[in-house]
């Protein structure tokens, strides 16, 4: 039993006062059962839980008070003494809020919520591809032959002129290129979205659709600071690089996105974890990071081949040494670059010392 605290006559004065309470409830429950059969007992808790469903007052069954429906913290409680008779309600309503009519009626929806990934938003339905009735039975040959008719003239009136199409198939290479990487789906819409701007902007003339559609990938994974290379996008892409990383400059200068500068220690726990590399040696390997940019040493370098040699530097710092080629297998770093960043990572490492000293 639970009592909701600050009301008129909340028990939290006396013991005496709460035993005396809690005895007269006791009284009254077993008057009420011996006075009323089992029938009417079962009617009065349906018309309690109607009557309290729709806001209106009931009798508490501990002190004969009105009992009130709080829905901020969904419990019925009772004005007089403050017993909760009700808690932990399940809300039925939208989980969004409103603050006037406009925001309501902009927010109110039926169904599923939207999305950018697929063409028409989700809002249209699909005919099942499974070949079977409401029942389970299979269909026979002339059914299946009409429902692959109906599924045909669907898809048609879904996808109704060739921009429609264009749309459908490049919002299935996001959502494939999506997948193939492993990027959240919040990331795969931030992508959908940016080539929908293309779209409207009539950036796609004298480009494919797969080289837009893969800038927008990568844009959205850059935005999310998500350590993903442009080899790694290329790599499921179904254009090539070159034509790629044409597309994704002219993609994020005529939209003006908001793109930061690749962070190197982003890189660091994908390929340490290739590495096996101990916990230790990566936070090594972030030291020598964070010492670097604020040196200003990473400016104009490539942040794949600094996260590179910040491990190997960090190996040799901690006695896990791994090989300069090892690191570059798992990397796309070349052993040459690899040389040349370590040693100034180090070389900044011991000047930092010296002062320290």
């Amino acid at each position: 039993m639970r009592f909701r605290p600050g009301t008129s006559a909340c028990p939290v004065t006396t013991v005496t006062t709460h035993k005396l309470r809690t005895a007269v409830g006791e009284s009254r429950s077993r008057a009420r059962a011996d006075a009323v059969s089992t029938a009417e007992s079962t009617a009065e808790a349906e018309s309690t839980s109607t009557a309290r469903a729709v806001g209106e007052r009931v009798t508490c069954p501990e002190c004969g008070g009105t009992l009130v429906h709080d829905a901020e913290h969904g419990e019925t409680v009772c004005e007089r003494c403050g017993l909760v008779v009700d808690e932990a309600e399940i809300d039925h309503g939208p989980e969004w809020r409103a603050f006037d009519s406009t925001e309501r009626d902009e927010k109110a929806r039926v169904g599923a919520p939207t999305t950018n990934l697929l063409h028409d938003k989700g809002l249209s339905t699909t005919i099942g591809w499974q070949d079977r009735d409401a029942y389970g039975n299979a269909l026979s040959s002339r059914q299946r032959r009409q429902m692959q008719r109906l599924r045909t003239w669907d898809e048609r009136y879904r996808t109704k002129d060739h921009k429609e199409r264009a749309l459908k198939h490049a919002l299935g290479e996001i959502e494939r290129m999506g997948s193939a990487l492993g990027l959240p789906r919040t990331v795969r819409e931030t992508a959908s979205v940016i080539y929908r701007r293309a779209l409207d902007d009539g950036l796609l003339p004298g480009r494919s659709i797969e080289g837009v559609a893969t800038s927008a990938v990568y844009a959205a994974a850059r935005q999310a600071n998500l350590p993903r290379t442009i080899g790694d996008v290329a790599a499921v892409s179904r254009v090539d690089e070159t034509e790629f990383t044409r597309t994704y400059r002219y993609v994020v200068r005529e939209l003006s996105l908001q793109i930061a500068p690749p962070d190197p220690e982003n890189y660091l726990g994908k390929y340490a974890s290739e590495l096996d590399a101990s916990d230790e040696l990566v936070e090594r390997a972030h030291e020598l990071l964070r010492d670097a940019k604020e040196e200003g040493l990473h400016s104009g370098k490539n942040p794949v081949g600094l996260a590179a040699a910040a491990l190997y530097a960090a190996g040799l710092l901690t006695n896990e040494q791994y090989t300069q080629e090892r690191v570059s297998d798992v990397t796309g770093v070349s052993e040459v670059t690899i040389r040349n960043r370590y040693r100034e990572l180090l070389e900044l490492a011991e000047r930092r010392t010296a002062v320290a000293a």
